[in-house]
């Protein structure tokens, strides 16, 4: 009996040194911007490929949902389409998380509509009272007499924010536009609508949508990386205090030009080495 129990217990030891990584295994959690959420799901499959003892968790839900995350504990990567707030950066340190940003890519935010719209472009005065609603008529813009139907982010977005911050300016955008969860939604939205206009990330642009040009300059990644573009911005990451760890893996991973930032020209955004 005993040499049996020996046997056995040598047969279990060496099945668990076959298989070091699954014992090993950890998991990065990342939670936030659905602008962003294309570039880290094309990089993480790479990466998981690369290092298959670590799993990574992706989601969306919006800038500020990924920093509030961070700040309480339930992810360790927060994906973000603006800079964080003093205000987050506050809550954060009262809960001793301190946010560390890192930039991942370029982004330019690109107005859209319907391919059958015959309107081509619009001045950033323009956008601002479409969607302030002081002007609610394609005919007044050189369109067909059709009234607009306005598309948005949701106020927890941080492609919302940046589109107040750059157009709107001091205006509010008016409450009957048509609040959307994601870029994916509002392009499909606009797509669907000969009437809408909405605003997306660079790496959401596709053929059932056609791009305004803006105070006469088209979004191109030439003109976003120069910020001849007027509505170009960073897209980042943040993490709780200096990376370590499966996570400084991850990000040396996004920077790197031959990988993650290879990631990022393949979802349609800029790179940060064309800078």
């Amino acid at each position: 009996m005993k040499r049996i129990a020996v046997t056995l217990s040598l047969v279990i030891a060496g099945i668990l040194a076959a298989f070091p990584a699954t014992a090993a295994q950890q998991e990065v959690i990342i939670n936030g911007s659905t602008t962003v959420l294309p570039v880290m799901q094309n990089a993480g499959e790479a990466f998981m490929a690369a290092n298959p003892d670590i799993t990574l968790a992706i989601s969306g839900g919006g800038s500020g949902n990924g920093i509030k995350a961070l700040n309480e504990g339930l992810c360790d990567i927060a994906m973000s389409s603006r800079d964080i707030k003093d205000s987050e950066v506050e809550q954060g340190r009262a809960k001793g998380v301190i946010p560390v940003k890192t930039p991942v890519a370029v982004d330019a935010l690109v107005p859209v509509v319907h391919p059958e719209n015959p309107v081509t472009a619009l001045s950033i005065e323009q956008l601002r009272d479409i969607y302030a609603g002081k002007v609610t008529n394609w005919k007044d813009l050189g369109g067909k007499d059709y009234t607009i139907v306005v598309i948005s982010r949701d106020t927890s977005s941080g492609t919302y924010e940046t589109w107040v911050e750059l157009i709107m300016k001091k205006e509010k955008v008016a409450p009957s536009a048509l609040l959307q969860a994601s870029n994916g939604a509002v392009a499909q939205a606009v797509a669907k609508n000969k009437k809408a206009i909405g605003y997306i990330g660079f790496g959401y642009l596709n053929n059932a949508l056609k791009k305004l040009d803006v105070n006469g300059i088209e979004a191109t990644p030439a003109t976003a990386l120069v910020k001849q573009w007027p509505i170009a911005r960073e897209l980042y990451i943040f993490t709780n205090g200096q990376p370590s760890g499966a996570v400084k893996k991850l990000i040396d991973f996004l920077v790197d030009p031959q990988k993650g930032q290879k990631a990022v020209s393949e979802v349609g955004y800029i790179p940060l080495q064309n800078r």
